[in-house]
């Protein structure tokens, strides 16, 4: 994080509520959505999912938006065409959620002073993002993600300094992008996948990559309040193995 006046290097990262750009106003003000009735993502709360003898993990994620500051009076929710969301691949070697598309981010470590420190230094260790140029600008409530145990924690974020990033560790990841916005809503790239175990949820097909299950799910939902989102087929069904196999992945 950049410091703020009063704010001592090395303190507590906090949200930034000053120069948020106007076209991401809309994901900060407004809780993400399911309007389709397709998100399953949104409503998995610890709480309601995990018994009193489970005590799901914390972690969290950073869900990195970049683009310029200004908003393009053109487009719908003003978003600028350079908009996009940063995104990995999860390395085939991981015990859980291997090869996933995904946002960085990991579990809590003792160091970590609260979900936006955590979601800021996965990030780093994971792709190389400087914190230093990152503003988060929201945090979600958490969501519990079964295979894995861990209740997780969406930290919403603006790049106001983009740098170089990529993959740091093979073991982690496989791949880093930056995937445009425009991509993400365009109706031809969106449908909902159907797991062999009975699990539906919106998915994407950008960049090559399939993203479905918990990021597709938060991304879902931010677009849904987000005033960019176009009209899709959220009737559109789809096998979650052919989707993948078709990108050249594996469930």
């Amino acid at each position: 994080m950049h410091d703020r006046e009063g704010e001592m290097p090395g303190a507590r990262p906090e949200l930034v509520t000053d120069a948020i750009p106007a076209w991401l106003r809309g994901v900060v003000e407004r809780k993400p959505a399911d309007p389709t009735g397709v998100n399953q993502v949104l409503n998995r709360t610890a709480r309601r999912l995990v018994s009193a003898a489970v005590r799901p993990r914390s972690a969290a994620v950073l869900v990195l938006f970049g683009g310029a500051p200004e908003p393009d009076a053109q487009a719908p929710g003003g978003l600028p065409a350079d908009a996009d969301v940063l995104l990995t691949q999860r390395a085939a070697t991981l015990r859980e959620h291997s090869g996933q598309v995904a946002f960085p981010g990991g579990g809590v470590e003792p160091g970590d002073d609260g979900p936006i420190a955590t979601a800021l230094r996965e990030a780093r260790e994971e792709t190389g993002v400087d914190p230093a140029g990152v503003d988060p600008i929201a945090v979600l409530p958490p969501i519990f993600v079964p295979p894995s145990r861990f209740d997780v924690t969406p930290v919403v974020a603006y790049w106001r300094t983009p740098g170089e990033v990529g993959v740091v560790s093979e073991a982690e990841a496989t791949r880093v992008t930056r995937v445009p916005i425009s991509e993400l809503i365009d109706p031809a790239n969106r449908f909902v996948v159907r797991h062999p175990l009975g699990y539906m949820g919106p998915a994407f097909a950008v960049d090559g990559m399939l993203v479905w299950g918990f990021t597709a799910g938060v991304l879902a939902g931010l677009l849904a309040v987000s005033g960019w989102e176009r009209e899709w087929d959220y009737h559109d069904v789809r096998d979650l193995q052919a989707s993948l196999a078709a990108v050249g992945m594996t469930l």
